[in-house]
């Protein structure tokens, strides 16, 4: 099965940036999209062949995640089941015969780090959340987790040393992440290829593969002999993030 995820940044604009050429070429099994921006009656976008489920963030405009899939799950779940982290739209798990599917779109440290302190709280629940699900069945995360994990997950490491991202209690979490019992699977397949998932729009940074990977398959470690491959699709635009995708046998 191949899974692709992508952070749109803003699913109306990318739109008109040719997301659906992409999505009709790439023929994923599941399709997740994060940051929608969007409430779902804003927008009736269907594909033949897949159904859709839609996580709208409380506020307009902002974040929010999407899944279209070519298999209708067995049941459907939004959130992390606390309300406290569940008002932006986030999270959404579909579940199969022998594995869960969740996208993520893991909260911004932001600017200044004014979040950094809700974001490890929001680390801690989700990783729990994920643990709960594997003790049941395989896992596989996706999405933008917003965070480079090592040095080599980002062109300028040293300057972005403590920026939101990059900061030490960030890169600590993924790995605790990791540790409980889940593979980064384009790490696994490429140890050692320095290839981004995000570009800023400053600078000419993309021009310059100035970028960082922050967008992610993660699976639970009992799949790992599963990985066929894994993709980061930088010559696809219409965001400032690219998609990234896995390909996984053996699910049903």
């Amino acid at each position: 099965m191949l899974f692709v995820s992508w952070n749109v940044n803003g699913l109306r604009a990318c739109l008109n940036k040719g997301f659906q050429d992409f999505f009709l070429s790439v023929d994923a099994d599941i399709f997740a999209i994060q940051e929608t921006k969007l409430q779902k009656h804003q927008l009736d976008l269907q594909f033949d062949g897949y159904v859709s489920y839609y996580n709208d963030a409380l506020k307009k405009g902002y974040s929010g995640t999407a899944i279209y899939t070519k298999r209708e799950p067995l049941s459907v779940s939004y959130g992390l089941g606390k309300e406290e982290h569940d008002q932006e739209g986030r999270v959404i798990t579909l579940e199969y015969e022998n594995f869960y599917f969740v996208t993520v779109y893991t909260p911004n440290s932001k600017r200044g780090l004014e979040r950094l302190d809700y974001r490890q709280v929001w680390e801690d629940a989700f990783r729990e959340y994920v643990n709960t699900l594997k003790q049941k069945k395989s896992v596989v995360i996706c999405g933008d987790l917003n965070v480079a994990h090592q040095e080599i997950d980002l062109k300028n490491d040293k300057t972005n040393h403590k920026n939101a991202g990059f900061t030490d209690e960030e890169r600590q979490k993924f790995t605790e992440l990791l540790e409980s019992g889940f593979i980064d699977t384009f790490r696994y397949k490429y140890p050692t290829l320095e290839k981004y998932s995000w570009w800023s729009y400053m600078f000419k940074a993309r021009e310059k593969n100035a970028g960082w990977r922050i967008d992610y398959f993660v699976v639970s470690d009992n799949l790992k002999e599963q990985i066929q491959d894994a993709y980061i699709y930088n010559d696809v635009f219409g965001s400032d993030h690219c998609p990234v995708g896995v390909e996984l046998e053996g699910l049903q």
